[in-house]
């Protein structure tokens, strides 16, 4: 027996150093299964259903092969958990001295520089940003790693953290006063010195495609690397291997330049002209775009007039104060980056400004102040394989939604992955009597106006039943609004909206308040665990076939069509499974759970492609009467009430 599969067994490691913990072949055959990637070198793709145990089974082979590992997650919350939840156990059980480390990217770190910039020149905050920097100022003189998610009694959203903490652009690197003492620098360098160093895919791939320099001897350096919840990263490497042209970006090196101008060269009084000037030019660029964020086609908003011209003021403008900083050079380090930053800018700009450029997706997304422009490649199969295949790792990527129809075609061939090996593990969970499938018969078309008032009345009487414990996940927040109008009137039940406060908060008080009821959008379809009687209800509003306006989908389908290839087949239904699965995957979460999944759309039994959904969820017991699963929720709360 090997010594990982001793790890696993009933009086191995884990079960000594775990309370309650028991053997599972699926968890077991996925460690055996890595050991080999990891000693072979080659890439492995697993699918592991919820409650398989997967980061114990990717986990434990990494810190057993004494060999220098990445594991990048999917969000910062997922990369706590790992880094000090699970990690901790780990080196507990196997009683190894590896060293690890935690890795954010550089806007989670306090920058000593830029808050004594602040603090000199004091920038223009609400009172709201005022407080929030008194607050700042006491944690910084107390914090060891300069972590801003320290600061928990700070919104997430805070006016104050822009200013903060750095950026890839304004960062002064080496010619920082403060080099010595970065939090960042001295993250990265543990990060470079550790065995284990866990990451998210947004900063894996900044590295990957060297956006940001400093963190770029890690990857190479890895004999290791762990993708987990793998089936986001096709679309967050596109994203990194591409360019973008952002007005935040811009105002972000006006306001620097108007720093400068203030504290340093205040004899330059062209340089404050230039800068103000750019960043009015970037807020009448904006105000072009419709008021709430949207994303869409670049190359259709080209053609309006209108838009074309503004865009080519913002290029008139940046080149003016880019000649200002350019006669200024050498006169200090801020003055300096700020021409750099002008110089990057200004390529980027005409890299978004070649609409004629084949290959890639040219699209714009918006935020209440803000525009950015992006040039996303169609296919990053060829660099991203290359990358693998040259880097001597092992690579394994795991989710538990990864497969499509029982084939990982759909998650490998984007990012030109071997399919070699895989390995498909269902959940131990016994879905026939621990949930029931619904799928309501007579509901109005999606586009149907009186949709909103059937989706509310429909979960009325299963809101009753469960006595709340229940989450309704919606594929637009027009819609998500709207049912949690009508359900205000309908049920006295505390309602949570996505949208009232931060995420964590929605959850904490959805645990806390027994007959609540949630009601959220995409975040929270994945990513998302609440375990037991706290849910026991999940319903979902349609299929979630992303719009078909989206930018990057319609280039990929066009792209698709021009192969002779069907782009509804090829990519909108895989995408469609991926985020179902991922939704369904919300109700149960431990071999106790117990639920029901309302599916509010008839297509997944009266299309054809409707088989490919069912067939990829887990197999659980169908109806079409929503009493039954009312009876079920009943029973369910009844007997959670009498223990």
């Amino acid at each position: 027996m090997s010594t990982v599969a001793q790890a696993f067994s009933s009086s191995g490691l884990l079960a000594k150093a775990i309370h309650g913990f028991s053997p599972r072949q699926a968890q077991l055959d996925m460690a055996l299964e890595v050991e080999q990637a990891i000693a072979k070198q080659h890439t492995l793709i697993v699918e592991a259903g919820t409650g398989t145990g997967k980061t114990f089974a990717y986990l434990i082979p990494a810190l057993m092969s004494d060999k220098k590992v990445i594991v990048s997650t999917g969000t910062k919350t997922l990369q706590e958990q790992l880094f000090h939840k699970d990690i901790p156990v780990i080196r507990k059980a196997l009683a190894t001295g590896a060293q690890m480390a935690l890795l954010k990217g550089r806007a989670n770190y306090l920058c000593i520089y830029r808050m004594e910039q602040f603090q000199h020149t004091r920038g223009v905050l609400d009172a709201q940003g005022l407080a929030d920097f008194v607050q700042v100022k006491h944690w910084a003189n107390g914090t060891h790693a300069g972590d801003i998610g320290e600061l928990d009694s700070i919104a997430e959203d805070s006016s104050i953290f822009p200013h903060i903490t750095s950026t890839a652009d304004n960062c002064l690197a080496r010619d920082c006063p403060h080099f010595e003492d970065c939090y960042l620098v001295k993250a990265r360098q543990k990060a470079i010195e550790a065995d284990v160093v866990v990451v998210n895919h947004h900063l894996f791939f900044a590295d990957m495609a060297l956006k940001d320099t400093g963190f770029g001897e890690l990857i190479p350096k890895a004999d290791v690397v762990i993708f987990d919840e793998a089936h986001q990263i096709a679309d967050i490497a596109s994203e990194y291997f591409g360019e973008s042209f952002s007005t935040r970006q811009v105002q972000e090196l006006c306001s620097d330049v108007i720093q400068a101008y203030k504290t340093t060269v205040t004899d330059v009084k062209q340089l404050g002209k230039a800068a103000e000037k750019l960043e009015r030019t970037c807020q009448d660029f904006r105000l072009l775009f419709a008021h709430d964020p949207e994303r869409g086609n670049w190359r259709e908003k080209w053609h309006n007039a209108r838009i074309r011209q503004a865009f080519e003021h913002l290029k008139t403008d940046l080149d003016f104060l880019y000649q200002v900083l350019k006669l200024n050079v050498s006169r200090n380090e801020l003055v300096d980056n700020c021409f750099e930053r002008a110089v990057t800018l200004l390529s980027k700009y005409d890299i978004v400004a070649n609409i004629d450029a084949f290959e890639v997706s040219l699209w714009y997304e918006t935020t209440r102040r803000h525009i950015t422009l992006h040039q996303t490649p169609l296919s990053i199969a060829d660099k991203f394989s290359q990358v693998v295949s040259e880097s001597g790792a092992g690579w394994i990527f795991t989710s538990a939604t990864l497969a499509v129809n029982n084939g990982f075609e759909h998650f490998a061939r984007p990012l030109g992955l071997s399919q070699e090996h895989t390995l498909m593990l269902d959940s131990p969970f016994d879905y026939l009597n621990q949930s029931q499938l619904v799928v309501p018969r007579y509901l109005p078309e999606p586009n149907d106006g009186g949709r909103a008032l059937a989706l509310a009345e429909l979960a009325v009487p299963l809101i009753n039943s469960a006595a709340g414990a229940c989450f309704m996940l919606f594929t637009s927040y027009r819609m998500m609004n709207q049912v949690a109008e009508l359900l205000e009137d309908k049920i006295d039940n505390p309602l949570l909206v996505q949208g009232q406060m931060a995420k964590r908060n929605l959850l904490t008080e959805f645990i806390a308040q027994p007959d609540a009821v949630l009601l959220a959008t995409a975040s929270f379809w994945e990513g998302v665990d609440v375990r037991g009687d706290k849910l026991t209800c999940v319903i979902i509003d349609k299929l979630p076939f992303a719009s078909p306006d989206e930018p990057l989908l319609q280039a990929r389908s066009e792209d698709a069509r021009r192969q002779g290839k069907d782009p509804f087949a090829e990519i909108q239904l895989p995408q469609a499974v991926i985020a179902l699965k991922q939704g369904v995957g919300r109700l149960i979460r431990d071999v106790n759970d117990r639920g029901v999944l309302v599916i509010c759309d008839n297509r997944i039994v009266n299309r054809p492609y409707g088989q490919v959904f069912l067939s990829s969820l887990p197999e659980m017991r169908r109806s079409r009467d929503l009493d039954k699963a009312a009876s079920f929720l009943t029973t369910i709360h009844s007997e959670t009430q009498s223990r």
